[in-house]
């Protein structure tokens, strides 16, 4: 009777020693230059950060004032051992550049071919122009919203959700004692006092955020969403039990009748979808206040119109709008230190396993950030909006 052996014929032969291929660190050169958007008072990399790069061995390039307006000076700068330049041409014609926002196309052109970049995307601003730019320079570039944790989330998009939840409810309490239009009400819960009335639209990282916010300040919270699933989520994340409903209209309008506070916090694939029509606005109280987060994506407003640092407010129908975008670059200093946070590891990380093409084999959330390599776009969802030939990642890097 014939002996079963788990091994093939070619497996008992004596077999060739694997050995593992030793990475060759590599130097980075980074360029981090000023941010020139429209109230981006944002930076990718604290003094902190480049304290690390630097004692690691790499070079930082940094234009002149770029951290100003996130209260870091030229001098933590220097200290901390990067280069300060006021030649914008020359930080930009750097093997690596950093920036918050997308470059744009002027800022392109003075990029030399095959430079990467690491930025944010804002996908729903961009137009086919700049993915043409970006393959004319062959450049590669890396989303910080679309890179992945380990468990499968998106750390920079997370933070920075965080960040706007929390700010939600101080702007909030802010629009309520403004002598000019808010109603003299404290945000909170005093003795003898009705507690603030906060209703929540959406249940994902800036709703739990808010919520935790506002339940610490003493406030009653309602969060309504479609989702059931996230509902739930909601409450064991915040380990208590607060209202919760999905989207009927009259339970909406009952709450918001009722409500001092609303925040929008809905997303959608394309746009954020409209929950409150213009007709429910009107039955709210005179001087409640409507900060909607969604305004990145439209709204989730029938009366939201998007409104800006320097002028945040306006008044419709009796009711308080806060609609500015990108309230994380409201507070600067924090939002940068958390960029600064995630994209740091990874530079050291690109840099010890000999730069980004070995980097982004091993690291797959790393590779997931990529949308356009060597002038190639890689991201199917942007070709496919954008109407322009894609090349599968897998495919160009293995």
């Amino acid at each position: 009777m014939p002996i079963y052996s788990p091994f093939s014929k070619s497996q008992l032969l004596p077999q060739e020693e694997m050995l593992e291929v030793a990475k060759h660190k590599s130097e980075l050169f980074i360029g981090v230059p000023q941010e020139t958007s429209y109230q981006e008072r944002r930076i990718c990399l604290t003094p902190e950060a480049v304290a690390s790069l630097t004692s690691h061995g790499h070079r930082v390039l940094i234009e002149s004032k770029a951290g100003e307006s996130a209260s870091f000076s030229d001098k933590e700068y220097s200290d901390a051992g990067a280069e300060i330049t006021n030649d914008t041409k020359k930080v930009f014609a750097c093997p690596i550049v950093l920036k918050v926002e997308p470059p744009t196309l002027p800022e392109i052109e003075m990029m030399n071919p095959q430079t990467i970049v690491i930025s944010a995307i804002q996908l729903k601003t961009q137009r086919k122009q700049y993915f043409e730019a970006l393959t004319a320079k062959r450049i590669t570039a890396l989303a910080f919203e679309f890179i992945k944790d380990e468990d499968g989330s998106y750390p920079a998009v997370k933070s920075l959700s965080e960040i706007a939840g929390i700010a939600s409810i101080h702007i909030a309490a802010e629009m309520m004692i403004n002598q000019n239009i808010g109603k003299g009400l404290l945000f909170g819960n005093v003795t003898g006092v009705r507690p603030t009335d906060v209703v929540i639209l959406g249940a994902g990282t800036v709703a739990e955020f808010a919520a935790r916010t506002a339940l610490g300040l003493g406030a009653n919270v309602k969060v309504f969403d479609n989702s059931i699933s996230k509902l739930r989520r909601l409450q064991n994340l915040l380990n208590q039990r607060i209202f919760t409903s999905t989207l009927q209209e009259k339970t909406l309008l009952k709450a918001l009748m009722r409500c001092d506070v609303v925040i929008g916090a809905m997303r959608g694939k394309n746009r954020a979808p409209v929950i409150v029509t213009e007709t429910m606005v009107e039955n709210m109280k005179k001087g409640a206040v409507i900060v909607d987060v969604s305004i990145d994506t439209g709204g989730c407003f029938e009366t939201s119109e998007i409104t800006t640092h320097d002028k945040p407010t306006f008044i419709k129908h009796n009711i308080i709008h806060y609609c500015v975008p990108n309230i994380p670059s409201r507070y600067s200093k924090t939002a940068s230190t958390t960029i600064s946070n995630i994209l740091t590891p990874y530079l050291i990380q690109i840099a010890d396993d000999g730069g980004l093409e070995s980097a982004i084999r091993c690291n797959k959330g790393l590779k997931n950030g990529i949308y356009c390599y060597h002038g190639l776009l890689t991201n199917k969802a942007i070709a496919d909006w954008f109407n322009i030939d894609f090349r599968d990642i897998n495919l160009l890097v293995f």
